[in-house]
C-alpha cells in the first residue's frame, strides 16, 4: 500500500511566491556561473523537488512577463534561459533544489540571427538566440516546420527538447542560404545543407 500525502499533492497545484523563487534562483545562477561567464548547467543530472507553479509566462513573441510586469533587463533573461526545462509537456526552471513551473505560450527561445560557417571543409548552418545560444544545425538540432495559432513558423530544437522559434529575418536570411523549389503537389519546399545534413522544409 502506498501512502499519498495530501499536502505535498495540493502543494504541486499551489502558486508559490515568486519573490522568494524568482531571487532564489537568480542567486544561484549568480553564484553558479563561473567569471560572469554564461554557460548551460547539467540540468539532465538533478532531480530536485517539484516546487508549484510560478506566475513567470513567456509569450509568443517573446517576452517575459513576471507578476503581470514585463521583464526588461536582458541580463536576468539571458540567466533565467540557462535552467528552463520541459518535462511531460511542460517547462520549468530548473535547480539542483528546486523545480518550479512556467507557462510558455509558444516555445521560450528566440533566434535573431544566421550565418554559414566553415568547419574541416564543410559549410554549416549556425544559428544564434537572443539569450546567446548557438546552435548548429544537424540531426540532433534540426530546423523543423510546425503550426501555431494558425500560422506555419520555423523552429529549431536547441537542448533538453526546448525549441527556438526563428525571427521572420532570420528565416528569409535562410531562404537566401538555401533553394525554392515547389513539389509535385506545387507546394513551395526550401532546401538546406548544412554540413552532410540535409534539409526540406514546407513554406
Amino acid at each position: 500500500m502506498v501512502k499519498q500525502n495530501n499536502s505535498t499533492s495540493a502543494q504541486l497545484n499551489t502558486v508559490v511566491p515568486d519573490d522568494k523563487n524568482i531571487n532564489n534562483i537568480a542567486q544561484y545562477l549568480k553564484d553558479a556561473q563561473p567569471g560572469h561567464k554564461r554557460s548551460i548547467p547539467p540540468l539532465e543530472q538533478w532531480h530536485p523537488k517539484h516546487c508549484g507553479k510560478m506566475d513567470l509566462v513567456i509569450k509568443a513573441n517573446g517576452e517575459w512577463w513576471h507578476e503581470g510586469q514585463l521583464i526588461k533587463r536582458q541580463s536576468m533573461i539571458d540567466l533565467f534561459s540557462t535552467v528552463l526545462w520541459k518535462e511531460d509537456g511542460k517547462f520549468y526552471l530548473k535547480t539542483p533544489v528546486e523545480q518550479i513551473e512556467i507557462e510558455v505560450e509558444d516555445e521560450p527561445l528566440l533566434v535573431n540571427s544566421v550565418e554559414q560557417i566553415q568547419l574541416d571543409g564543410l559549410k554549416y548552418i549556425q544559428l544564434s538566440t537572443t539569450t546567446q545560444d548557438v546552435v548548429i544545425v544537424d540531426q540532433e538540432h534540426p530546423i523543423f516546420m510546425r503550426e501555431f495559432d494558425g500560422e506555419l513558423r520555423p523552429y529549431v530544437h536547441v537542448r533538453f527538447g526546448i525549441n527556438a522559434l526563428i525571427q521572420r529575418a532570420s528565416f528569409f536570411h535562410l531562404i537566401e542560404m538555401g533553394q525554392l523549389m515547389e513539389n509535385q503537389q506545387g507546394e513551395s519546399i526550401l532546401l538546406l545543407k548544412s554540413g552532410n545534413f540535409n534539409l526540406q522544409l514546407g513554406t
